[in-house]
This record gives C-alpha cells, structure tokens and sequence, in this order.
C-alpha cells in the first residue's frame, strides 16, 4: 500500500480532535467554547452510527475486504478507532471540568443537587413532581419484563437493583418531549440538567427495591442504511419508503454504549452481554453524554461570553434594481456567511411573479426548517410558472424534514422528482427561463453550498448568479437529463458526476503536471478520499508542482514526505463558520482554471452521486474566490498544516484570522439598504439620472 495516504477513519478523528481543541482555545469566549464541545461530542455520535456502523456491516458481509489506502481489514480499522477514541473522551472530560470551572467564574453555574438551597431544592421537587414524574415509563427487566429496546442517542437512567438475595435491572428513558435542562430562578445563570433530576429521584421511583447502583447512559447505533438493500415493492411510493427506512434507522443494533460514571465489573458485563457489546466499546465519561444544551444557554445576560454578532452582509454592488437586469449586466457571486443570501432568495422571488419567467427548475439537499425558498417556489407554482424541484430524500438526518418540503411543494402545484435509486443529486442548481424579446433567456444559479437559510449565516460557501446563456443550456440540459434518468449527459461546460466531474479533475492536475514546476494545483475542499485524485496530485508533486489543499476534515493524502509529496501542502481551518466551499484551481494567472463545485474530492461524490462544477469566467468574480484563497492561506490563528504523519500543527506568523479578517471587509464594503437609497435619490437629484451606487471592494 502507498506510505503517502492514511485512513479515512483515523483522519476524520484527527479532524474532530481539531474541534475540541477549539473548545479549549483560551481566546474563544467561553459559551462558543461550550457549543464546540457539544460539536465535538455530535460529530462523535454521527461517526459512530455512519462509519463505525458501516464498518460492523462491512465485517459481517467480508471480514477480509481492505481499506484501499492503508490494507487493513474492517476489524482492524475498528480496533484502531475504539482505541483511538478512548483517549479523547479523557480529554474532553478534562476540557469540560476546566470549561465549567471557568463558566462558574463568569456566573455560569451548572449544579448538581448537592448545590442546590434549600429553595432551590424545593424549586427542582416541585418541578419533577408537576412536569418529570407524570410522563416517566420506569421498567424492571425480569422473567416477566424482557429488556426493552433503548432507542439511540437517547438518555436513559441505568440501576441495579435489589430484591432480597435477587439482582434486577431497572432503567428509565429520559423523555425527549423534557428539556435539557432546567433553568433555576434568581439572578445569575443557573441550571440544573434533567437526567440529574431524575437520577436524585430513582429511590422514589424503585421504592419497593434496593439500589445498588445507578448511572446515566447512552446507547449508539448503526445508523448506516443504504435503501438499495431493502427489499421494497417496485411500485412502492419513494417518500413511503424512507419513512419505513427512518423507522429501521431507530431499532438497529448497537455499536458503542457510554456511562457517565463507572460501574461494577458485573454491571458492565450485564449491559455488554445484553446489548452484544464488547468492553471496548464502553466509554465511560465524567462530562454529560449530551451537551446540545449548550446551544439554549445563549441569553442577553451573557452575550459577553459568545463571538460578537455578525449579521450577513449586502454583496458589493448588488442594488436595488431587479436581479435580472443586474445580472443581464455581469456575474454575482455570494460568499457566505459574509455576505447575505438575500440576492439568491430575491431574484427567485422576482421570478416567481415575474409575468415573463416562464418555470424554475432547482436541485434540493437540505433546507432549514423554516424556507422562504419554498414560500416563493409555491408561490411561482400558484402562479402559473412550472416549477420543477429535484428534492432528495436520503440526505442524511434530514429525510423527515425533505418529506415534510416535498408534501408542501407538492400541494402546490410544484412537479416533485426524487432522482435515482443509486445516485443521491447532491448538486446545488437553479435554473430560471424567461421570456425576453421574442427569445428565451436563461438565469442559472449554481453554488457549493446547500439553499438552506440557516446555515447560510454559518457555513462558507459561494453561490454563483449568471446569464452565461451556454452555462444556462447546459443547465437546462441537466435538468432535461435528470428528469429522463440520464446519468450519461455530456456537456461542454460544466462538470457532472459521476460522467465528467472525475475525468476532467484529473486531466486537468494531469495538465499542471506536465508543467512542472510552473505547474499551480488550488483546491479549497471539505474532505479528500478518492484514490485516483491523490495518486495523481502525488505524481503532480513529484513533477515540481506546487499543491496548496485546503481541506476541513478528512485527508487521506498525507503531504511532505521528501520524493514523494514534499511539494504538497494540506491546511485545516476551524473556526466560528464551518468552512463549506468547493472550489477548484488549476493554473496561475490569467490562464488559471476556475471552478465552483457541490464536490468534494470523495469517491462518493465523484462516482456515487450527481454534483456539478461550474467554470468561473467573470475576471471579477475569479479575483474574489482568489481573494478568499489567498486569505485562507495567510492564516496563522485557525488554521493548522497537517504533517507528513497525518497530525497537525499551528502555522507560524502573524495573528491572522480569515474569517474574521472576511468578516471585516464584509462590514466595510455593506453599505445599509436606506443609505443606499439616500444616495441614490441624492445622486438622481443633482445629475438627474438612475445611477447605482458602487461600493469600493478589496475583491
């Protein structure tokens, strides 16, 4: 096997321990150092059920199948991963402990019962008796009562219990319709969580037993279902299907069990062999197995202790004219969180009660839960425009919320297609077809990043606005494809997988390559695991080639080994915004390739699945994403370089922050919708014409 690629596995831990180290930043404020924490912890749980649990299912279909980079068998990937996450869970209880001690310092108290006052205490009874003890379904495990099926990711109170001579189990689920916690009146923030309530009342509960121990825990499972193994019947509704899937995903079996406090070796051995677990697969952690909490501490009372609020800025240039005529003008790129996605939802907005737009066609992955989106495409279905959305339903963890999107849409007016049984359509498309001057016009939108309003103040991402009429037919083409169940369209600008998105990748580092060293290889990505792509930026290195990656999460290229890949650079950069984009360089000057991709560089992505790069042409709009890069690369303070071991270290220089360095030229080029329009109703005053104001732009 190459000494030059890792595991995937092991690089996605290396990424998430990135993560914790943010929540043990010093120059983090101390609630967003909390919420990484809770990242950190969430991050864990999803790669436990997705990729640990695709491992076990690996294991029992062929123990013998390698991971194509480093040879190993899916039993030894899986003793690697347990043994490499123990170690961190110590890690983040130590992190924790010193987060709270610090939070307590700040007035920030989360109390045990031991803490409460008497008050207090009578506060938290009260409490549990009104709204905790009439919705509890406390059960015993006897030749009477088999062992219930605990639900995944879901707290419950473990006890053994004793019956004169006779041990029993009793276990109580956590209800999920309680908060998390419970915020204790008085000034000052102090809370108390709820699985600490209800554990100070199991003798209450058991009164007719002995306790002999209790504890919180945490059942983990395989959450990874692929619906193309199911045996469904051929004429059977998609969006039926994956309800029944999301109901399997809830009784899988179980691949880790946490405790919140040690147990007896005979209490560890009772849940093991119940639950089919081996003793590595038991973590046990001080800190709270849940810490989504940390997201609803977040008050005007402590907004000291969170990142300084950032509102979305209004692009540079963008004005108040419609988005149509500002586009018929040139190309607009959205670089998100930085700049609003207000120009995206205004120019679908026009369209839909625009009189010459004749239909609107998008590719849907995830949207928030509350969607102007959707508003203005049902508004646009109601009036008459034909309005075809591609929703995919197997985005994972969010299938409920597509069905939800989907039936609403549907109701309508709007034409639903689900897309393939074997390709997920992760591509970010829009297409808007109107009527101008006895022709048809095209207005395409194409980003790296989903149309969810949420996370677009959140997440980078670019989002590119075009009347590019080839780039237009061609997305038109697109459509006209997925519609048909054509995954082998050719097109001569855009990339498309599983077709052309891959072929054209690797003749374009194949043509970098034959450069030497004036070869140029960019590439801004979320995660690097396809075996052709690496092998060949390896030869690319060994031919002189200079390789900046910068990637988030998983690498499996492992950069400067000396003759092998010393002329490749990996960087990771977290921060405040999870970084999100895709974009695509090949080249220096101005004869560099550009592209904006829904793609990373994962085999998944590039023969799984239906993503679209697009060319950048727009000189302004390649000088902005190279301005972005460039930013990236100059920072000092989140990113990290991954060495030739796969670990990372801090980046020597100056105090150099990107985001925070976008965020402030964001906020100096925005220039507020009522000024704006002072300015120009000043300017149409004194010059007497309809003159859109400019803002002055370091892109």
């Amino acid at each position: 096997m190459p000494t030059y690629m890792q595991n995937r596995e092991l690089s996605w831990i290396r990424f998430n321990e990135r993560v914790l180290a943010e929540a043990a930043d010093e120059s983090v404020p101390l609630l967003e150092r909390l919420k990484f924490l809770s990242i950190f912890t969430s991050n864990l749980d999803e790669f436990f059920m997705i990729r640990v649990g695709s491992l076990f299912d690996l294991q029992s279909v062929n123990a013998g199948a390698l991971d194509s980079k480093t040879g190993m068998t899916p039993k030894e990937q899986l003793d690697k991963l347990y043994a490499s996450v123990h170690p961190l869970i110590k890690k983040r209880d130590e992190v924790y402990f010193n987060l709270e001690r610090k939070l307590r310092g700040a007035g920030v108290f989360n109390l045990s019962i031991a803490e409460l006052s008497i008050e207090e205490y009578r506060f938290v009874r009260k409490y549990y008796e009104q709204e905790i003890a009439p919705i509890l379904s406390p059960q015993i495990v006897d030749s009477h009562h088999p062992f219930p099926h605990l639900q995944n990711k879901v707290l419950h109170i473990g006890v053994m219990l004793k019956e004169g001579e006779k041990s029993l189990f009793g276990v109580i689920p956590v209800p999920q319709s309680l908060p998390d916690i419970v915020r204790i009146p008085g000034k000052g923030l102090r809370y108390i969580r709820i699985e600490e309530i209800i554990l100070d009342n199991v003798e209450t509960i058991f009164s007719m037993y002995r306790i002999s121990e209790k504890t919180t825990l945490c059942i983990t499972r395989n959450a990874d279902i692929n619906p193309d193994d199911e045996a469904f019947d051929v004429n059977q509704d998609f969006r039926e299907k994956m309800q029944r899937l999301l109901y399997e995903r809830r009784r899988l079996a179980a691949v880790r069990l946490e405790l919140n406090s040690p147990v007896t070796s005979e209490f560890c051995k009772y849940l093991c062999e119940t639950l089919e677990l081996t003793p590595k697969q038991v973590f046990i952690s001080r800190a709270p197995l849940m810490l989504s909490y940390a997201f609803s501490l977040a008050g005007d009372e402590k907004k000291h202790l969170l990142y300084k609020p950032f509102t979305p800025c209004r692009t540079a240039g963008v004005s108040g004219d419609t988005m149509f005529r500002q586009l018929a003008k040139r190309d607009i790129l959205l670089s998100y969180p930085f700049e609003s996605m207000a120009p995206f939802l205004r120019l679908i907005k026009e369209a839909a009660n625009d009189k010459n737009v004749v239909s609107i066609k998008i590719t849907i992955y995830r949207l928030a839960r509350k969607a102007k989106l959707v508003d203005y495409l049902c508004r646009a279905a109601e009036n008459g425009k034909d309005v075809t959305v591609f929703i995919e339903l197997r985005a994972r963890f969010d299938e409920q919320n597509n069905i939800d999107w989907s039936e609403r849409l549907e109701d309508a007016g709007c034409k639903i297609i689900y897309g393939f049984e074997e390709y997920k359509i992760h591509s970010k498309v829009c297409l808007i077809t109107r009527r101008e001057k006895n022709t048809v016009r095209y207005y395409t939108q194409i980003g790296t990043g989903n149309y969810n309003e949420r996370t677009a103040e959140q997440y980078t991402d670019v989002s590119l606005m075009t009347s590019n009429q080839i780039i237009g037919r061609e997305a038109n083409e697109f459509f006209r494809n997925m519609a048909l169940g054509n995954l082998l369209g050719e097109y001569e600008l855009l990339l498309v997988s599983p077709v052309s998105l891959k072929k054209t990748v690797l003749r374009l580092i194949d043509e970098e390559t034959a450069k030497g060293a004036n070869g140029r290889i960019l590439v801004k990505i979320n995660s690097m695991t396809d075996v052709d792509i690496i092998e060949h930026l390896q030869k690319a290195s060994c031919a002189g080639v200079q390789i900046d990656l910068i990637i988030r999460g998983i690498c499996c290229i492992l950069p400067g080994i000396p003759g092998v890949t010393e002329n490749i650079r990996v960087r990771s950069i977290v921060g405040r915004f999870l970084e999100h984009s895709r974009i695509y360089v090949f080249g220096k000057g101005d004869s560099r390739k550009m592209y904006i991709a829904s793609a990373d560089f994962m085999t998944r992505n590039t023969e799984r699945r239906v993503e679209v790069a697009c060319p950048i042409y727009s000189p302004a709009v390649k000088e902005k994403l190279m301005h972005i890069l460039e930013t990236e690369l100059s920072d000092t303070v989140k990113a990290r370089m991954m060495t030739s071991d796969g670990s990372y270290v801090r980046v020597a220089g100056d105090g150099v922050d990107s985001q925070q360095v976008l965020m402030d030229e964001a906020g100096e080029t925005d220039i507020p919708e009522q000024v704006e329009g002072f300015v120009r109703s000043m300017i149409q005053r004194f010059v007497g014409t309809n003159i859109n104001v400019q803002r002055n732009t370091t892109h």
